[in-house]
């Protein structure tokens, strides 16, 4: 039985060198060998109506056309569409919202591209650009996380520059929070979240035990949310690694059964993305974590699906998700176990 809790598979399931060449999954490593997290292999989306489907693996309802208001508008423009959506009832339902930044990650099929979706799903008019979240980046609160529908990418866009939107309603039984309870207007200033539609008010998502981790022992941390291990230090490689230098370490704590534990892996990009905390930054990790040696950046085991001489990487300070070549000694090493 799958223990990960609250992590949903990246539905990639090929694997490939630092070259972007298929290789054979077995003994790699990578994500494509494991395959792990929540899934739902046939019938995952249901159209309730000719305006809506329900996700059955989260809970959650999208709208089916991915471009409902047709063309790109502002952050605060985009919360108050929203709004109008309620009030008409919108396929029947008035609790629309602008998604979290989780929740526009769980559409995420990172096997495939333009637009990164799962197979047979039922949306169109999806545009290969930048769709907003209800979620401020902490970082700078003039901005909101965006994600982008053609390659997956995560990073964050200023709140009066123009971007898409996707309506999502209902409650997920399994996308945790994302740790984010404040609310912020386009300047950047804190405001009262009452009626702001954004994630700060809403904190749509499974609440956060607390605390988040214990020290199962010295060298280990148990994230109690996710059921994850992960080593305390989190600067294995102690320096900047190739993908290739990154699993010949994890290879070689499995062989000195580092924290008496011999199956730690290198995490896929949904793994190292739970870890983020949207309410804060550099890093952006939950206020008193355990954590040792935190670093800017790190390696997944997920592979581009874009190109695939990259792979995936988690920007902790920032908490954004993008990508570097595997060939370079672009980021750090950090382990995880749990199945």
């Amino acid at each position: 039985m799958n223990s990960i809790r609250f992590i949903l598979k990246t539905g990639q399931n090929v694997c490939y060198d630092s070259n972007g060449k298929p290789i054979n999954c077995s003994g790699t490593g990578q994500d494509g060998e494991f395959q792990l997290g929540l899934w739902k292999k046939e019938n995952r989306f249901k159209k309730i109506n000719s305006d809506v489907a329900l996700d059955s693996l989260t809970g959650l309802y999208w709208t089916i056309d991915a471009n409902i208001h047709t063309y790109p508008i502002k952050w605060q423009d985009a919360l108050s569409f929203i709004k109008g959506l309620n009030s008409e009832k919108f396929g029947g339902l008035s609790d629309w919202r602008l998604p979290n930044r989780k929740e526009l990650r769980s559409l995420l099929f990172l096997q495939a591209k333009n637009p990164p979706l799962p197979p047979s799903h039922p949306f169109k008019n999806i545009f290969h650009g930048w769709y907003w979240t209800s979620t401020t980046a902490s970082i700078n609160p003039k901005y909101s996380w965006y994600c982008h529908m053609g390659g997956a990418r995560m990073f964050y866009g200023r709140k009066d520059q123009e971007f898409l939107l996707w309506p999502v309603a209902g409650k997920s039984p399994i996308l945790p929070q994302t740790g984010q309870y404040k609310c912020y207007d386009e300047n950047g200033f804190e405001i009262p979240c009452k009626d702001t539609g954004q994630d700060g008010e809403i904190r749509a998502g499974v609440k956060w035990p607390n605390p988040r981790f214990s020290l199962k022992n010295e060298l280990v941390v148990k994230d109690e949310l996710t059921g994850l291990l992960w080593t305390r230090n989190a600067d294995l490689s102690k320096g900047l690694v190739t993908l290739n230098e990154a699993y010949e370490l994890i290879l070689d704590l499995n062989k000195r059964n580092y924290g008496q534990i011999s199956s730690w892996r290198l995490p896929n990009i949904n793994e190292l993305e739970s870890l983020v905390d949207a309410s804060t930054h550099s890093p952006s990790l939950p206020n008193g974590h355990p954590f040792e040696n935190v670093r800017e950046y790190y390696w997944s085991s997920t592979t581009s699906f874009y190109d695939p001489i990259w792979s995936w990487a988690l920007y902790l300070f920032k908490g954004a998700t993008g990508v570097g070549m595997k060939s370079e000694r672009h980021f750090y090493c950090w382990a995880v176990s749990g199945n």
